[in-house]
Formats: C-alpha cells, sequence, structure tokens
C-alpha cells in the first residue's frame, strides 16, 4: 500500500491515494496549497539551459558538427568537411555580431549556401545563438 495514507471519513476509515488528498486539500485550501505544491515541483521541473557546447554537439539543435570540425574542442569528434573548420574565429570574425549574423541567416552573405538559418527558421533561440556563438568564438 505504497503512497497511500488513511484518512478518516465520517463513514469511517479509508485509503486514499496520496495525490487524491492533495487535490481535496488544494480544494479546501484553494490557490495557497497549488503554488506551495508548485513550488515543490518546479527545481525538478525545470531544465537549466544548455550550453552552447551542448547546443553545438546536438544533432536537434546547432548540429554544427554534422558539417563542421572545431579542433580545438577535443569532444567534438566528426570527419564532416562540408563547412570550414571553426577555428581563428576571433581573427576571421573581429566582429562578434558578424559572425551571430552568419548563424542567424547565412543567406544574407551567401544566398547559395547550405548551412540553414538556424535564427530565421527558429531553429534556435536568440539566446541559443548568443550561447552558440560564446562557445565556437574561443576557438
Amino acid at each position: 500500500m505504497r503512497n497511500r495514507i488513511v484518512e478518516a471519513s465520517p463513514h469511517g476509515d479509508s485509503e486514499m491515494p496520496i495525490t487524491a488528498l492533495v487535490a481535496k486539500s488544494a480544494l479546501k485550501s484553494g490557490p495557497l496549497l497549488l503554488w506551495l505544491a508548485g513550488l515543490c515541483i518546479a527545481p525538478s521541473a525545470v531544465a537549466a539551459e544548455p550550453s552552447g557546447r551542448d547546443l553545438a554537439h546536438d544533432v536537434y539543435k546547432g548540429n554544427c558538427l554534422a558539417c563542421h570540425r572545431i579542433p580545438g574542442d577535443r569532444s567534438a569528434v566528426t570527419l564532416a568537411t562540408i563547412g570550414p573548420p571553426l577555428v581563428h574565429l576571433r581573427e576571421r570574425f573581429p566582429d562578434r555580431a558578424v559572425l551571430r549574423a552568419q548563424i542567424w541567416d547565412p543567406t544574407t552573405r551567401n544566398p547559395e549556401t547550405v548551412m540553414p538559418p538556424f535564427g530565421k527558421h527558429k531553429v534556435l533561440t536568440e539566446a541559443e545563438i548568443d550561447a552558440i556563438v560564446d562557445y565556437i568564438y574561443q576557438y
């Protein structure tokens, strides 16, 4: 009888699941109890923002390694040669806003590129693009 508690009722003792008891209490206590329950759930339900490295390596988000090598990151294992290697980016893009714009929509500089416009097509959020720029700008 895990996750069950016994509650006395006017009609005798009955067993009630904890979730049902919380719901029953919420009806009595109103919004305060629901707010408190949310505080208990929120820390485990809220995921931390992924790092630029995580996004760049994620095949469902940045997926930079599908086309680019990142020689400065030993964990970035790929044989990709479609795009240029992501090295010396501070020299190649002295203005990091230009690098960010390249990731946001590379078709503005090269309409024939095969690189997807990650920002324009909403593959990545503004914050995710910034995180990826921070990550690759160090190499």
